[in-house]
């Protein structure tokens, strides 16, 4: 096997293993949200406090993300992957041995901060890995494991059903244990002279947390990029909070089909999204160098009138229909994020520079969930948050197709 095929084999085996990482890291976190009735019977609470457990675990997991993304730029991102799937796993399962509301408020506000060195490490290891011409579609791919773990998500209410809400804490923090261990013996940082190839720059001992941060917020575009991605947080953390919720009470269905509807008919559609997304960023940057930027613009003006949809029908399977529009092209923005960083970021400040977009999307996110319980216990109709998305979404495609890329692609 010649070098380039090994470093292809390399680069693909590295997306598969962060492919189950993924799926873990949006499964434990997501399951919750899909198993209220079942949480709520056996530690009462009130529906602002339901929102509050992902809430806290969002502005957690935000203001800890550029100081977790600086580790994955300073120190191994492999290790900082491990590390991270590790502490998360104990944590889950811990979860589930929780008796009371505030022992469940600690455990989630405690995942947040080990989940938020996960996805800025693997991203950047990711486009390490992958030079130009696949760092979309590599990117898309890794996500896919998102979407199929926050799909699985519904198993937690189904779980919950059967066994109690804690089964399903219990029986995927072990899983991921085990996996984390695994990890060890197999996932590595590329080689150093490939690191060199890319471009990564400058040795770990010269990447600084505060230069870094000047750095980024010394270019307008990163502003830009700032406002997008929170936006897009909120969206995404109303969609996914509050949907099995509402499927359940506007179309009269039980906790566990509720559950399924609302994540898995999403993330079949995201799935599609991300692969779709990725395999035309790559191929149209070959010929446009603001492909990778104009790809989740097209996206974002499919999503807004699908949100919009959905929220005001009165027919399930228009909803259904909606949601799986809406997860299909809001899903071209997460096959390019990170590639559209690197036109823009200092090649050295990747991971810290998606830890500071997540921040603002997490706390932004943590907000339009704790509003959609706050609004619940004021009785207000929730579909009124969806609506005000769908606005926030033509907002984010306006401010994406202002950006502008600053670097050259390698690879192409």
């Amino acid at each position: 096997m010649t070098h380039d095929a090994r470093s292809l084999f390399r680069a693909w085996m590295v997306v598969g293993l962060l492919w189950v990482v993924a799926l873990l890291n949006y499964l434990d976190r997501v399951m919750l949200t899909t198993m209220r009735e079942s949480l709520v019977a056996a530690i009462p609470m009130t529906d602002g406090q339901f929102g509050l457990l992902t809430s806290v675990f969002l502005w957690v997991y935000g203001v800890l993300s550029p100081f977790a993304g600086y580790l994955a730029d300073r120190f191994s991102r492999s290790r900082v992957i491990i590390l991270s799937l590790l502490v998360w796993s104990v944590l889950t399962w811990l979860t589930g041995h929780a008796k009371t509301f505030e022992q469940l408020l600690v455990a989630r506000a405690l995942m947040g901060i080990s989940e938020a060195t996960y996805i800025p490490a693997a991203l950047a290891l990711i486009a390490d890995y992958h030079r130009g011409g696949t760092r979309s579609l590599a990117t898309g791919v890794h996500m896919t494991g998102v979407s199929v773990g926050a799909g699985l998500g519904g198993m937690g209410g189904w779980l919950a059903q059967l066994y109690g809400w804690n089964y399903a804490f219990i029986l995927f923090g072990g899983i991921g244990t085990a996996y984390a261990v695994l990890l060890l013996f197999v996932l590595r940082d590329p080689p150093r002279e490939d690191v060199a190839t890319l471009a990564t720059a400058a040795p770990a001992e010269k990447v600084n947390f505060f230069e870094a941060l000047v750095s980024l917020f010394s270019q307008k575009t990163f502003y830009l990029m700032l406002g997008y991605w929170g936006l897009l947080g909120m969206v995404g953390w109303a969609v996914v909070g509050w949907m099995p919720t509402y499927l359940q009470e506007h179309f009269h269905l039980s906790q566990g089909e509720a559950g399924f509807s609302a994540t898995g008919y999403l993330y079949a559609a995201t799935l599609l999204g991300l692969l779709i997304g990725g395999v035309w960023a790559d191929r149209w940057s070959r010929t446009n160098h603001r492909a990778r930027i104009l790809v989740p613009v097209i996206g974002l003006c499919l999503a807004a009138p699908a949100v919009f949809i959905m929220a005001k029908t009165s027919m399930l399977v228009v909803a259904i229909a909606g949601l799986m529009l809406y997860g299909f092209g809001r899903n071209f923005t997460d096959a390019n994020m990170m590639p559209v960083l690197c036109l823009v970021a200092d090649p050295r400040y990747r991971a810290t520079g998606y830890g500071v977009l997540n921040l603002f999307s997490c706390i932004v996110g943590g907000v339009s969930l704790y509003a959609g319980g706050v609004l619940r216990d004021a009785h207000v109709n929730v579909n009124n948050l969806f609506m005000w998305s769908a606005a926030s979404i033509l907002v984010c495609a306006a401010l994406m197709f202002l950006v502008k890329p600053r670097h050259v692609e390698a690879g192409k």
